[in-house]
């Protein structure tokens, strides 16, 4: 099926979706079989939301996300509601570009896992959330939701070897913003998590610091290259560390290489 035959079929799921809400909200039907109607409704309008997004119809396929959020919102089902903020996050991030609308949704679907107590899935939002955050240099959000990961994870037997990554996060965002934030906050994660101290990552901000303090471009990019070569940095983390490199004096706007 081509595009159009796609967004034809898109068009008649959400005639047909909008038919079933009207008919559930009529008095007789809401005694008989209303809640049927409305469950078909859904999954109408999820289905069109498929074809549209498959015909890259991005606007339409986000309406009828949004029409099935509300009424799942209105049933109770939170959870359903969440993936579907999920998948509009996701398109306003990879499709449309548009990062802030992004940080939205996927604020919105971690507040309903939240409610549904499922906390593992409230912060697989939430980081998406603090990545975004700290690009756009809104570092306090971030450091907020980092360290409030990392608490969160630092006790189970399971995540506790990613909440060294989350402190690791929060402390360079607060590095960019001021160096001795970055202390006291490194001295913190310490105190609350002492099997940080012996991370790779405690040791590069000890060493990040004591570069800084000296204003020191070349061992700065020495520590930064030491461990990138054992664990290989990516594009966030490379981000954050080239933006701290650059408050070096003598650095200027930074050669754009921390190799």
């Amino acid at each position: 099926m081509d595009n159009a035959g796609k967004e034809r079929e898109a068009v008649q799921l959400m005639a047909e979706a909008e038919k079933r809400v009207k008919a559930s909200h009529s008095f007789l039907r809401g005694l008989f079989g209303g809640n049927t109607r409305i469950e078909e409704a859904c999954e109408m309008y999820t289905r069109a939301a498929n074809m549209f997004k498959m015909a890259k119809n991005w606007s339409e396929a986000i309406n009828c996300l949004n029409a099935a959020i509300d009424i799942y919102t209105d049933m109770g089902r939170f959870t359903i509601a969440a993936k579907h903020h999920i998948t509009i996050a996701e398109i306003y991030e990879t499709e449309l570009v548009d990062i802030e609308k992004a940080i939205a949704h996927y604020e919105q679907s971690a507040d309903y896992y939240k409610g549904e107590e499922s906390n593992s899935s409230a912060n697989k939002c939430l980081l998406k959330v603090a990545a975004y955050a700290a690009q756009l240099e809104q570092y306090q959000k971030a450091i907020e939701i980092y360290e409030q990961v990392g608490a969160n994870t630092m006790d189970n037997p399971l995540l506790k070897y990613s909440a060294k990554d989350y402190f690791f996060k929060a402390a360079l965002c607060h590095f960019i913003v001021d160096e001795l934030n970055a202390k006291l906050a490194l001295e913190k994660y310490e105190e609350m998590f002492p099997a940080f101290t012996d991370s790779r990552e405690c040791k590069l901000l000890k060493k990040l610091l004591e570069a800084h303090e000296e204003q020191n471009s070349e061992s700065y990019t020495e520590a930064v290259k030491e461990f990138d070569s054992i664990s290989r940095l990516d594009q966030w983390l490379t981000t954050m560390l080239l933006r701290i490199k650059k408050s070096i004096q003598g650095d200027g706007e930074g050669d754009g290489d921390l190799k």
